[in-house]
């Protein structure tokens, strides 16, 4: 069996996803390439994927907190796209599965290759909560990479294909009082006014505007790197970050409070919002607020939610060709999966609540 695995570059939880299924599958002997799409900036080097192939795609670009629709649109280029697409020969692949890569997507269509969409935005192809899922929404989900399978990833399972987050263990977890501060979409100059307001705690700031290792009073900046930052993400007291999929998977795996903020205009930060807010799995802010900011952190450390090791189990399936049963595999999965009691009797309520509903989480009271 060989694979082409088709990776959205915009963001860092799609490569992590990625390269966590990559390595379980070559793990088992699967013949795998690798292509991204969409990324800005430099590529990243990423063992997992070997060398792989780099194409422009369609990249999402932000300012300050909110996606920055008309950059998205300027940088926006169909003639190169199709070029990518028509010029990508899938004659040797057996399967494409795909993390929201527009480019792998469109080119299976046409060839008539069988694909497989595993990614957080294939969740919302079913019904799940969702805030902001405007008409444009909808058909930027269901076509911007098009796949003939789609398993979703999510928190909740909702009864439908989703399975639970691919999550990374991490070794030594112990708590040394520090915050982990990752808001990659929001100003430098703004997380430093907030975080300085709050001198009694530490706190450890990763951010791409940071190029090397400092300090300014109470906080710690840090150059984005992978093992330095699970290093910190496995001894803080709690993550702050944006309303993303892995980092708040990775961050509730690790047993650390959680504090989000959505990226504004993004419907997939509000949709992870709202529902971590609503499962007692985070408090979640609109703003680079103090008064919320000084809540949080005055709230006690939060129980640890344990996932099997999804993208093992994934690999098995799909080496042995029954990950065409998608509802069977994900329910498999989800019988593993532990959530603290009080998340687990919300849970609870949505599965009661679905045939009563259209939204699943219309009658849950929401934080804030």
């Amino acid at each position: 069996m060989r694979i082409l695995y088709g990776v959205q570059g915009t963001g860092n939880g799609h490569i992590t996803r990625a390269r966590l299924l990559c390595a379980a599958l070559k793990q088992r002997g699967i013949k795998l390439d690798v292509l991204m799409s969409g990324r800005v900036g430099a590529l990243p080097e990423v063992p997992e994927f070997g060398d792989y192939r780099a194409v422009k795609g369609i990249s999402f670009y932000h300012h300050g907190g909110k996606i920055d629709r008309w950059e998205t649109l300027k940088n926006l280029s169909l003639k190169q796209f199709r070029k990518d697409v028509t010029g990508l020969d899938l004659s040797a692949y057996d399967l494409l599965i795909n993390d929201f890569e527009p480019v792998s997507a469109w080119a299976a269509k046409q060839q008539g290759l069988k694909s497989l969409s595993i990614s957080h935005q294939a969740a919302f192809l079913y019904d799940v909560p969702c805030k902001q899922m405007s008409y444009w929404n909808q058909l930027l989900i269901r076509y911007f990479a098009p796949c003939e399978y789609n398993l979703g990833v999510h928190w909740c399972d909702n009864q439908q294909p989703i399975i639970p987050p691919l999550v990374e263990p991490l070794s030594n977890i112990s708590n040394h009082g520090k915050i982990l501060v990752y808001l990659p979409f929001e100003s430098l100059a703004q997380i430093k006014l907030l975080l300085r307001r709050f001198s009694t705690y530490q706190f450890v700031c990763f951010h791409p505007d940071i190029s090397h290792v400092g300090e300014d009073e109470n906080i710690q900046f840090q150059p984005i790197a992978r093992q330095t930052f699970l290093s910190h993400l496995s001894a803080c007291a709690g993550v702050f970050c944006n309303a993303g999929f892995e980092l708040p998977s990775e961050a509730m795996a690790a047993g650390k409070k959680l504090l989000v903020k959505p990226l504004i205009g993004q419907f997939e930060q509000q949709s992870n919002a709202y529902t971590l807010q609503s499962l007692n799995l985070a408090q979640v802010t609109d703003s680079l607020d103090p008064y919320q900011l000084d809540a949080w952190l005055q709230q006690e450390q939060a129980e640890p939610v344990h996932y099997p090791n999804v993208a093992a189990i994934l690999a098995e399936y799909i080496q042995s060709g029954e990950w065409l049963e998608l509802s069977s595999m994900a329910s498999a999965m989800w019988r593993q999966v532990s959530y603290p009691a009080s998340s687990q009797q919300m849970m609870t309520n949505i599965i009661q609540d679905k045939t009563a509903s259209e939204n699943t989480l219309s009658k849950i009271k929401v934080w804030g």
